[in-house]
C-alpha cells in the first residue's frame, strides 16, 4: 500500500494550520510591565562594537610605523620592535580595536626578530587571507574586528600546532596579567591561572 496521499493530505493540513494560526502567534504577548531583573543581558565587548568615530580615534593617536602597518599592510623591521623579545604574562590585543588576539602562554622565539605564536586566544577569530604580493603566495593574518593588518601566518612552527603567526608589534598592544581587570579583559585572567 502507498503513503504517498497520506503523506501529501498531512502536509497539506499542516500548511492550512500554519497559514491560520502563525499571523497571531506573537500578536498577544504583552511585553509592558515585563520584569527585566529576569532577563540575563549579554554585554558586547568594546572591541566588537566600536563605532566609526571611536576607530577614527584611535588610529590618529598611532604612530607612523603603526599606521603603516596596520593600514597599509607594512612590516616592520626585525629585532627593532617593542615585542619581539618580550618574555612578560598577559595578552597582546589589536592596537586599534582592543579585541584580544594572542596569550604570551602561545609565545615562542622563532628566531625571525618578530613575535610569534603559536596560535590565538582560544574563541579568537584571525583572519586570513591569501596575499601574492612581492612574487610569492602567503598567508595574511588580520584581526576580525578591527580589520588590522597583522603579520603572516607560516607552517614551520615548533609546537603540536605547527604554527607560527609572525606579527608585527606594531600591530599590537599588550596588556599585562596583572592590569587585565582594569582594561576590561577580566574574562582572560583564567587563562594565566
Amino acid at each position: 500500500m502507498r503513503l504517498y496521499p497520506v503523506y501529501i493530505a498531512l502536509l497539506l493540513l499542516f500548511i492550512v494550520l500554519q497559514l491560520l494560526y502563525s499571523n497571531n502567534a506573537f500578536s498577544e504577548v504583552n511585553l509592558e510591565g515585563y520584569d527585566m531583573t529576569k532577563v540575563d543581558v549579554i554585554d558586547t565587548p568594546f572591541w566588537c562594537s566600536a563605532t566609526p568615530e571611536e576607530r577614527a580615534e584611535a588610529i590618529s593617536k598611532l604612530t607612523e610605523e603603526q599606521k603603516n602597518v596596520t593600514l597599509n599592510n607594512g612590516t616592520e623591521r626585525p629585532f627593532k620592535n617593542e615585542f619581539w623579545n618580550s618574555k612578560e604574562k598577559g595578552i597582546y590585543v589589536d592596537i586599534i580595536s582592543g579585541e584580544p588576539l594572542f596569550s604570551s602562554l602561545d609565545k615562542f622565539d622563532s628566531g625571525t626578530g618578530w613575535p610569534s605564536f603559536d596560535r590565538p586566544i582560544n574563541g579568537i577569530e584571525i583572519v586570513e587571507i591569501v596575499d601574492k604580493s612581492y612574487g610569492m603566495t602567503r598567508t595574511e593574518v588580520r584581526s576580525e574586528y578591527g580589520d588590522s593588518h597583522l603579520g603572516h601566518l607560516f607552517n614551520d612552527g615548533p609546537t603540536e600546532t605547527g604554527l607560527r603567526y609572525c606579527i608585527n608589534s606594531a600591530s599590537l598592544k599588550f596588556i599585562p596579567v596583572h592590569e587585565l581587570d582594569k582594561h576590561g579583559y577580566g574574562d582572560f585572567v583564567e587563562l594565566f591561572n
